[in-house]
């Protein structure tokens, strides 16, 4: 079960637009001919996306929960930016979104994991696959599931704003599924639930690595954060950069 609407006030605190996440983008995308065109599955409040579109790049955003797209769509200012965000699952995107048209397909914020079924997860990397054009990449960032196993109750690195902290842990339900609990403090100390007792996947670098070749994938680089530092096993992050 996902409350992500008690989340919304505070996406942008959590998960905030940095310099790095900027830069990286922009070193990224170099190859590609303007406007790059991106996608980002899971794209939540919108925030990266309105700052992608205004430097001119060509920016579709797909979400799942109604009020996270309802602020992103709050945010825009112009209808000329070239910018649109549909409430869409990754599961419909290859029946609506054109095929071979996008340089960059993104998964934010931890948002693969509640692609919580093996058999799903194989396909979002055959429709990413589909979906990218020629020499497209694939970018998932996702916490490092070689640090964290659910079989311990993990919790993961708490999020943190002036305002809000954000708690995460993995658990094991009756059926020996790995589930999500997450829950916000305020400042005031109200606690609110975010998600609970919902599935999820915890796939480690070497389950993308296999999903994303059988995708048709050819090449891989992994990264502990977004300055490029190195990817080891007791990386709390794992970000993937697949093409």
């Amino acid at each position: 079960m996902e409350l992500l609407e008690n989340i919304v006030e505070y996406y942008d605190e959590l998960y905030p637009v940095t310099n790095e996440l900027k830069n990286f983008y922009e070193n990224e995308t170099k190859e590609f001919s303007a406007p790059v065109k991106y996608l980002t599955i899971g794209c939540a409040a919108g925030t990266f996306e309105h700052n992608l579109a205004k430097g001119s790049a060509d920016v579709t955003g797909i979400e799942t929960v109604t009020p996270l797209l309802e602020s992103a769509n709050r945010k825009r200012r112009t209808q000329l930016m070239a910018l649109r965000f549909f409430q869409m699952s990754s599961l419909e995107m290859c029946r609506f979104l054109g095929k071979g048209f996008y340089n960059i397909i993104s998964i934010p914020d931890d948002r693969i994991i509640f692609i919580h079924d093996s058999t799903l997860m194989a396909k979002l990397f055959y429709d990413c696959k589909q979906l990218l054009a020629p020499n497209g990449k694939l970018i998932i960032k996702l916490p490092n599931f070689e640090k964290y196993s659910a079989g311990k109750n993990s919790k993961l690195p708490v999020r943190e704003s002036i305002r809000v902290r954000l708690f995460s842990k993995i658990q094991i339900n009756s059926s020996g599924k790995e589930t999500m609990y997450q829950e916000i403090e305020t400042g005031n100390g109200k606690h609110l639930t975010v998600t609970k007792d919902a599935e999820i996947l915890c796939p480690t670098k070497d389950t993308i690595e296999e999903c994303a070749k059988n995708a048709g994938f050819l090449k891989f680089d992994f990264y502990s954060d977004f300055n490029y530092s190195e990817f080891s096993k007791d990386s709390d992050n794992l970000i993937v950069v697949i093409s």
